[in-house]
């Protein structure tokens, strides 16, 4: 029941219709009673308004439609027709800059999405497009609501479509903080970045019953669709935190690192940590062995602003690192391999993983820093029935499909197809760097003397001493650290201590950088 319904008059003037407005938006602020906002609050959950106000800078937030309620008649929803339909709709700021968003409200429906609903969240939608900003979802629904039937998912369908217009326009984010099952799931799984938070949100197509009376597999909602299970074996929730909290403030970080829209750089912020500044911890960090594992996030910690970076998809393919980071102010990608997982080599998922973040950068013009320390792709039944060769050429496609600033820097190993796929200077990095340690080849010398010298190493009369002696004879001849500069493959072997001041000066010059694709309405990546 509404303060309309229990008014004994309408008002006759002006102050008593503002008396009225002022009333009705309490009500609407306040939610469906104190009893649905304890329960919230009982889940260990926010409530969407409390959200908001983590997510954007104070006092910044404005509403749209707050007086919207649905039109529907049937089962009993004509009797409850509450303001804001269960989703709250509006623009703020996050550090100054403009964000829209959009918070399902779990008291009103469950947060369940109807007509009224969706229409709110198609036009903040297209007003994020129009006005060219990012769009926060803060989601918390459970999925279409079912009395208002196909007009329901067909409110699904708006929200698909407009995810899909907005890609690679302006950066999209979601933001899972309960339920998320059925069709509604592939919203997020369109938009950018997926952050989650454990044990209160899950995302799954088809729940536990389902499962369990389909299969016969009996699974938890967190064990089938939990915060866990996305980030390190679905690969579906890129960042995922044990509260709500500290799952917003991350997003108002990645919020500072990308720009507004695919016609703005991202936000170059004041640097106090030197450009010249020299990394001479580098030479002990990295072994020279390239068979010894060390940390490539180490390394990374070393050359970046102040060692500040944000991991995307941290516990996912572990053996890739795909982070955003700064150089002397100015936002960076990095693709790096992580020789302490799978000793750094490409697999499915790496390459997945990989290619995603490479076309997110492109998109949003971040430029792209590729460290390479990898020994191939990972050998096995399992990997190529698993599709490695398309998988693979995903990451392929989306180097040779990226037009902003491009370097590479080989650390140590460098062999075959993965070192051509990691942005090698063929397929159009700007700028290749290696260090004294580099080994670039068509495989390992061990490999590689096998196959040459085998005829040798068979008749020899000591067929180790032989096969030393021919490992030796390859590196020495195809393998040194200047065989690739040499041949203009590599544009420079530098000191590694000297690495953060090479980058930053090819940032630099590479800042104005301009790049033309053929005209086509889009390409055809290999899936």
């Amino acid at each position: 029941m509404t303060v309309l319904d229990d008014a004994p008059s309408e008002p006759t003037d002006a102050r008593g219709r503002v008396a009225e407005l002022h009333e009705i938006r309490a009500q609407a602020l306040a939610g469906p009673s104190e009893k649905a906002t304890a329960a919230q609050h009982a889940k260990g959950k926010l409530t969407a308004r409390e959200r908001i106000e983590l997510l954007l800078d104070p006092g910044s937030f404005n509403e749209v439609e707050q007086l919207r309620r649905h039109r529907a008649t049937g089962f009993g929803l004509d009797a409850k027709k509450p303001y804001t339909d269960g989703v709250i709709t509006g623009w703020g700021t996050v550090e100054g800059r403009t964000v829209f968003v959009y918070a399902h409200d779990f008291r009103i429906f469950g947060g369940a999405l109807g007509e009224a609903h969706a229409t709110k969240i198609h036009k903040i939608m297209d007003m994020a497009i129009a006005a060219g900003a990012p769009l926060v979802s803060l989601n918390d629904g459970a999925g279409a609501r079912i009395q208002e039937g196909v007009s329901a998912l067909a409110g699904y369908g708006g929200i698909f479509q407009r995810n899909t217009r907005a890609s690679g326009v302006i950066p999209q984010i979601s933001v899972m903080l309960g339920p998320c099952a059925g069709g509604a799931a592939y919203s997020p799984a369109l938009t950018d970045f997926v952050f989650m938070v454990r044990d209160t949100s899950q995302m799954f197509i088809t729940g536990p019953d389902v499962v369990k009376a389909v299969t016969g597999e009996e699974i938890t909602q967190n064990g089938l669709g939990g915060a866990d299970v996305h980030a390190e074996t679905s690969g579906v929730s890129h960042f995922a935190y044990d509260d709500e909290e500290t799952c917003i403030h991350e997003v108002r970080y990645l919020l500072s690192l990308l720009p507004q829209n695919n016609r703005e750089n991202p936000p170059r912020v004041e640097c106090s940590d030197p450009a010249d500044r020299r990394s001479d911890v580098l030479l002990d960090l990295v072994p020279a062995d390239g068979n010894r594992p060390y940390d490539m996030a180490k390394v990374i910690e070393e050359l970046v602003d102040d060692g500040d970076y944000l991991e995307v998809h941290e516990r996912w393919a572990r053996n890739i690192i795909c982070a955003l980071a700064r150089l002397d102010g100015q936002v960076v990608g990095i693709v790096a391999n992580q020789p302490q997982s799978l000793a750094g080599v490409l697999d499915i998922e790496a390459s997945e993983k990989a290619a995603r973040f490479v076309q997110m950068c492109d998109a949003f013009n971040i430029p792209i820093i590729t460290f390479l320390d990898v020994p191939g792709f990972l050998p096995g039944v399992d990997q190529e029935h698993g599709g490695i060769i398309r998988h693979g050429a995903k990451l392929l496609y989306a180097y040779c499909n990226a037009t902003v600033p491009r370097i590479s820097l080989i650390l140590r190993k460098a062999y075959g197809g993965a070192y051509i796929v990691m942005d090698s200077q063929s397929i159009g990095a700007d700028l290749t760097y290696a260090w004294p340690t580099n080994e670039i080849a068509v495989m390992g010398a061990e490999g590689a003397a096998n196959v040459i010298f085998r005829r040798q190493i068979a008749e020899a009369e000591d067929p180790e001493a032989m096969r030393a002696r021919m490992v030796k004879e390859y590196k020495s001849e195809l393998m040194h650290p200047y065989y690739a500069a040499e041949r203009g493959l590599v544009d420079d072997v530098i000191d590694p201590a000297e690495t953060r001041e090479v980058l930053i000066r090819s940032l630099a010059m590479l800042h104005t950088k301009h790049a033309d694709l053929p005209s086509r309405k889009h390409g055809n990546p290999p899936q």
